[in-house]
């Protein structure tokens, strides 16, 4: 991977820093920027689930490149840039991100958007709640694959057709990081019609009302973990007592030039 100081192009968006963290890698972007001009190509928002599955995933790690640009999603990791002394502007997270986008294009006929993810229902009511607040029918199509969606071939196939018959130009894929991404790089050549990939994970849930944002100052501190783990204790205790907390341990060593990437 690129060092902090490698500078690249993404369409719309100019000249953009690579920050490293970890194996992986931020660019150093701002959200109005990222609204305004990323108009076409795959995102990534990293945070810190995402960023361990990469110490263990050679599959998710090796798409790394093929993304247009990476955000950091993550209050935690936003902190960890100036503590590394690279600091990134700011903050880029999917959830906060998708509002401003469609809010941007509410009337730009172009923009078309296909939810992919969620419970059953789920994808349904975050599509009538954005449409209501755009004031036009800019979600087209939805889908609620099922868990195990990736290992089944025919489930795959009704996915792509679904998002192919819809003439969606913008797909949102809330499927689960790595898992997401994963379907998105194998898959996308397959849906032309699409010009726009956003691998938001639980976003859908956040426009449907059914999962609250916590308030804005518990994520300017960096506790939404927090608030998650209090809110879903059975669901989060994994992710955020077992599976995260080792990024602490791996950027101190990465300060102190001792972190190896686990697939060099």
């Amino acid at each position: 991977m690129a060092d902090a100081s490698t500078t690249e192009m993404a369409a719309g968006l100019g000249e953009m820093k690579r920050v490293q963290m970890l194996n992986a890698y931020v660019h150093d972007v701002s959200m109005d920027d990222i609204v305004e001009h990323f108009r076409e190509g795959v995102m990534l928002t990293l945070h810190v689930d995402m960023i361990m599955k990469l110490q263990q995933d050679r599959e998710f790690y090796d798409l790394l490149d093929q993304f247009d640009v990476i955000t950091c999603d993550s209050q935690i990791m936003y902190f960890a840039t100036k503590w590394l002394g690279t600091p990134v502007q700011e903050r880029v997270s999917g959830s906060d991100y998708f509002p401003k986008f469609y809010m941007r294009y509410a009337n730009d006929p172009s923009m078309t958007v296909f939810l992919c993810g969620g419970k059953p229902g789920v994808a349904d009511l975050a599509a009538k709640n954005i449409n209501e607040k755009v004031g036009r029918e800019m979600v087209i199509g939805t889908d609620s694959p099922s868990f195990h969606f990736d290992s089944d071939p025919a489930e795959i196939e009704r996915m792509i057709a679904a998002i192919n018959d819809s003439g969606a130009t913008v797909c949102l894929v809330g499927l689960a990081g790595g898992r997401q991404e994963k379907f998105i790089m194998k898959y996308r050549d397959r849906m032309p019609g699409v010009k726009l990939w956003l691998p938001l994970g639980g976003t859908i849930d956040y426009e449907s009302g059914t999962f609250d944002r916590p308030p804005v100052w518990i994520t300017e501190w960096g506790f939404e973990w927090l608030y998650r783990l209090i809110k879903e204790p059975r669901a989060r205790f994994h992710r955020y007592v077992i599976h995260e907390p080792p990024f602490l341990w791996a950027v101190l060593k990465q300060k102190l030039g001792r972190y190896r990437d686990p697939f060099a």
